[in-house]
């Protein structure tokens, strides 16, 4: 969403699903009339009833931040990547039975969708600039 109006924070917006979390790069204005960045990631989880909820964790990125942030997620993504290969492994899969009914079905909604979905975002920080 792209706006000249200063009296919406909000500039432009940029979501990336994957799985249950979403992550959603949200490009906002200071009062001063400068941009930030903040990244959001909003988790899908269930409550003991299974009833669902959403947890968020927000950071806020300022322009002196970028290039510092930027290197450091590519380093870091980088070696992941070269230590551990792109293939997902996972330790923490549950029992079966132990998974509620409704996290059941969440889960094959999202593998259906993985399987079907063209609509991913990659996002490139190199874009962010040295402003």
């Amino acid at each position: 969403m792209m706006t000249e109006n200063k009296d919406i924070e909000e500039i432009f917006s940029k979501s990336v699903r994957s799985g249950r979390r979403t992550y959603f790069f949200d490009v906002r204005s200071t009062r001063a009339g400068d941009y930030y960045l903040t990244i959001t990631e909003s988790k899908r989880d269930f409550n003991e009833d299974g009833a669902p909820f959403y947890k968020k964790h927000k950071i806020y990125l300022y322009k002196e931040g970028f290039t510092n942030f930027k290197d450091a997620l590519n380093e870091v993504s980088n070696y992941i990547i070269k230590e551990k290969g792109e293939e997902i492994i996972s330790n923490t899969k549950r029992k079966t039975e132990e998974i509620p009914e409704k996290e059941k079905k969440e889960k094959e909604e999202t593998k259906t969708q993985e399987k079907s979905s063209t609509d991913f975002t990659e996002v490139n920080f190199d874009d962010l600039g040295d402003d």
